[in-house]
C-alpha cells in the first residue's frame, strides 16, 4: 500500500436551507424540500430551514445569523439569483463573504449549459466562505438545485471526496469553539 492513503471517513455536516421567494410556501417549496432531503440522504444534518422574502436586508440578516451560528457548517440558498428586479440574493449575500468560491458559479453554468443551453447565461449562481461557513447560492428551480447538489455540492461537502473537499475546513468552525 505504499503511497496509498486510507479511505477517509464520512463526517456529517450541519446544513441550513434557505429558500428565497416572494411566492413560495412550505407546501410549494419543492427546491428547498429537495435540498433538505438530498442533504439528509447524504448523511448530513439539516439544523435550520427557512423561507425568506426576496428582500435584501431580511435575507442578509437571516444568512448572517446562520453564518454566525457556530453549529452551521454550510448554508444552501435557493432562489433570487436571476435578473428580475426582485432577484436580490447576489446583492444581499456577497458582502458577507470572506472569500468567494468562484469555481462554483463557473462550473454550475458549464454543467447547466448542457441542460438548458444559453439560458444558463441568466444564472448568477455563486458561492463563498464566511466565518468558516460555506454558502452556496443557486437558482430557485428544483432542477437547478438538483444539478448543483448532485454534480457539485454533494461531493464538496463529503469528507471522503478526493483530491479535496470543503468538509474538514468547515468542521474547524465547531472544533475551534
Amino acid at each position: 500500500m505504499s503511497g496509498n492513503k486510507p479511505m477517509a471517513e464520512f463526517k456529517p455536516l450541519n446544513l441550513a436551507v434557505v429558500t428565497v421567494s416572494d411566492t413560495r410556501t412550505e407546501d410549494t417549496d419543492t427546491s428547498g424540500q429537495f435540498l433538505q432531503e438530498a442533504a439528509l440522504a447524504a448523511g448530513h444534518r439539516v439544523v435550520a430551514k427557512a423561507l425568506c422574502k426576496d428582500d435584501i436586508y431580511k435575507l442578509r440578516a437571516l444568512v448572517a445569523g446562520l453564518i454566525a451560528d457556530e453549529q452551521v457548517h454550510a448554508v444552501l440558498v435557493t432562489g433570487g439569483t436571476g435578473f428580475t428586479k426582485r432577484d436580490n440574493t447576489v446583492v444581499a449575500i456577497t458582502p458577507l463573504f470572506d472569500a468567494c468560491i468562484d469555481g462554483f458559479g463557473e462550473l454550475f453554468r458549464q454543467i447547466s449549459f448542457e441542460e438548458i443551453g444559453t439560458s444558463t447565461l441568466q444564472s448568477r449562481a455563486f458561492a463563498g466562505l464566511s466565518n468558516s461557513t460555506a454558502v452556496f447560492c443557486m437558482p430557485g428551480s428544483t432542477n437547478a438545485c438538483r444539478t448543483a447538489w448532485t454534480k457539485i455540492i454533494a461531493s464538496q461537502l463529503d469528507s471522503r471526496h478526493r483530491p479535496c473537499n470543503f468538509a474538514d475546513r468547515l468542521l474547524q468552525k465547531t472544533e475551534n469553539r
